[in-house]
């Protein structure tokens, strides 16, 4: 954006993310638990769109537990070249060793490992690859629940009502994405529209290329896609008379 100024040339920045997923009291844990996996640990964690802070009732948390726990080992961390592979290596040592300092810095923090945790997982010590890795007992100003750690680590937050739910998803500097799982439709629909982020999807991670793709705060400037995107290319002009 700096260097874009200098000759006044128009930038659009799509940033990074710490995308809520709310789970309502309502969602069957048995679709939403593996769904939100697969959303978190999308490219290896290395996905700006993850859902790396999954919402919880309180009064649900000890199942969600066992389905994130009974649905590990649809995530096997290996080469990315084998089909069965869910989760590949880190881009780069460097970012390897990121991530783990992130596991470590959830750890101080007083989050516990409810799966994965720091080092290689059994068997794959040669290469960038990182457990993928749930912590529970986390609460919302922990590091590991405001900063984009860009790797496969999972941060599990309990709420109590739904209201406390949206705020929680909201207290963040990022505003990419966001998610929302339940079985009352309309009701999801109705907590993903308090959700300030660029894109919400309900039971799922969708894709529409005439959607508007961007974020708000710290997620970006801009959109890219559909009418929106296109009109960023566009100057208006006016023709005025008396």
């Amino acid at each position: 954006m700096r260097d874009g100024a200098a000759t006044m040339k128009r930038v659009t920045l799509e940033l990074g993310g710490k995308s809520p997923n709310i789970v309502l009291d309502d969602a069957d844990l048995d679709a939403a638990i593996p769904r939100a996996l697969g959303i978190a640990f999308l490219n290896s964690g290395q996905a700006c769109a993850a859902g790396t802070r999954l919402l919880v009732p309180k009064d649900r948390l000890d199942a969600v537990k066992r389905a994130i726990v009974a649905a590990m080992p649809s995530f096997p961390v290996g080469a990315p070249t084998d089909p069965k592979t869910a989760v590949g290596p880190m881009v780069t040592k460097k970012h390897y060793e990121r991530v783990q300092s992130y596991i470590r810095k959830g750890i101080a923090g007083g989050a516990m490992v409810l799966v994965g945790g720091e080092g290689h997982p059994e068997g794959l010590e040669a290469g960038y690859f990182v457990k993928p890795t749930v912590f529970v007992n986390v609460t919302n100003g922990m590091t590991i629940a405001q900063e984009e750690i860009f790797g496969p680590v999972l941060s599990v937050i309990a709420y109590e009502t739904e209201e406390e739910a949206i705020r929680i998803a909201n207290d963040t500097k990022f505003g990419l994405h966001g998610f929302v799982s339940g079985t009352d439709v309309p009701r999801a629909r109705r907590v993903a529209s308090q959700i300030l982020a660029g894109r919400v999807a309900i039971n799922g991670m969708f894709d529409d290329p005439q959607a508007p793709w961007g974020g708000f705060k710290h997620s970006g400037v801009g959109r890219e896609f559909g009418q929106y995107g296109i009109e960023a290319f566009l100057e208006p002009r006016a023709i005025l008379e008396s």
